[in-house]
């Protein structure tokens, strides 16, 4: 029985790369039902982020998965994400433990997906750039709100949104 699965793929803004990322998804018994790509929105990597929507059986779909990971940035794939953001930690996001943050802010309708720090000298603030998806806006604005207490506690400094995907 085929399963709708959705995938979020970043690529490189080079020829080529979009057919590359179909063609194991067709080879292996997938229907692709959508793509949805914006070449001017580029993440924290300098990729473009591309959706993908295919249906295909869970065996099928997992064989497409494996050999997708081999050569390609999944940043996530199964259940759609429908709402996303990107935001600024300023502080001492690394020795206030990075882990724990996220941890946190994860939960089964929210998740850190994505995340770029820039640490300058060791006793000085860091930078993080942090992309958080959810299932829907509600999802996204309860894990706004779990980040926003965190970095309360923890003294860091949070500049939102950097995108205007929210």
């Amino acid at each position: 029985m085929s399963e709708l699965f959705t995938l979020i793929v970043e690529l490189e803004d080079k020829p080529g790369q979009l057919l590359s990322v179909l063609e194991p998804i067709a080879r292996n018994g997938g229907n692709i039902v959508g793509i949805f790509h914006q070449r001017g929105k580029k993440t924290p990597l300098n990729r473009i982020p591309v959706e993908i929507s295919f249906t295909a059986d869970a065996k099928k779909a997992e064989k497409i998965l494996n050999e997708l990971q081999k050569n390609f940035l999944i940043r996530q794939f199964g259940e759609l994400r429908t709402a996303v953001i990107s935001l600024l930690l300023i502080g001492h996001v690394i020795h206030t433990d990075l882990s724990d943050t996220i941890k946190r802010v994860d939960s089964s309708d929210a998740e850190c997906v994505e995340l770029n720090v820039t640490m300058p000298e060791r006793d000085e603030p860091s930078t993080a750039v942090i992309t958080i998806t959810a299932k829907s806006k509600e999802a996204l604005e309860m894990a706004l709100a779990r980040l926003r207490e965190i970095c309360r506690e923890k003294g860091i400094v949070v500049v939102e949104p950097i995108n205007d995907e929210i």
